[in-house]
């Protein structure tokens, strides 16, 4: 596979819960070692879409491949080069850290994994919550915790849904640049789902903008943000959020 070579190709996606549409015709690629923001306002979709490439739920039309492979013919193959975190779904509360990261490593069939739980444990400074029951983390210790689980495998491709979201300015400044430097020595190819705009214009490449289930933005930040003629992301973010998509800069009289 080429650098440039697409590592996630979606074309023509769509997904109907009933009635409701929840994205429609989506269509974009992420290459090798790409950092892309996958952004919008609650219930634009970008759930649905992670969901889908994870797996978890079938699209109702539309194609995916990752890796150039079927994810759902070549699953295994797929997913153990994948990984995901996000700041919403907890790891097991009644075991130690310690035990639900060795839980997790023997599942990914990671060697020497009592080493690599120690370092990943130290780069995100939570070395000394390994003894500590899952259940009694802050927000903050166990979104670093379930970083720490998603680096386990190495993985290719790693998917993650804001998380920043429950830290403190500090602390979310730390993951920011911890993530940004395993991005760059890895070369690993991100999907970065976040509402802090800090975080996306530090880390990504490119942007996508999901309203109402369609991408209707698509770029880099300096490319957006002429497009739309705002000054941050933020205001372009709440620009779009407020059904203002149809007036970007150049259409205006």
């Amino acid at each position: 596979m080429t650098l440039n070579q697409a590592v996630v190709a979606v074309d023509k996606l769509n997904k109907t819960f009933g009635k409701v549409v929840a994205i429609e015709e989506v269509s974009f690629a992420i290459n090798r070692g790409e950092v892309v923001g996958l952004l919008g306002a609650n219930g634009a979709g970008k759930s649905t879409t992670i969901q889908i490439l994870l797996g978890l739920i079938s699209p109702t039309s539309g194609s995916l491949s990752i890796f150039g492979l079927d994810p759902w013919k070549e699953r295994v193959n797929v997913l153990e080069r994948c990984n995901f975190s996000s700041a919403y779904v907890a790891l097991p509360y009644n075991l130690k850290v310690i035990e639900n990261l060795d839980v997790f490593a023997q599942l990914y069939g990671v060697p020497n994994r009592k080493a690599k739980i120690a370092s990943l444990l130290e780069l995100f400074e939570v070395g000394h919550l390994a003894s500590k029951l899952t259940g009694g983390l802050s927000s903050g210790e166990s979104t670093r915790v379930n970083l720490c689980k998603a680096l386990l495998n190495d993985p290719e491709f790693l998917l993650l849904d804001e998380p920043t979201a429950s830290l403190d300015p500090d602390i979310a400044d730390k993951v920011r640049k911890l993530l940004a430097q395993v991005q760059k020595e890895r070369g690993m190819t991100v999907l970065y789902t976040s509402h802090n705009m800090k975080d996306v214009q530090e880390l990504c490449d490119r942007v996508l903008f999901l309203h109402k289930g369609k991408i209707i933005a698509e770029g880099t930040s300096a490319e957006i943000l002429t497009q739309f003629g705002q000054a941050s992301l933020e205001e372009v973010f709440i620009h779009i959020a407020r059904d203002q998509v149809l007036a970007p800069a150049e259409e205006k009289p």
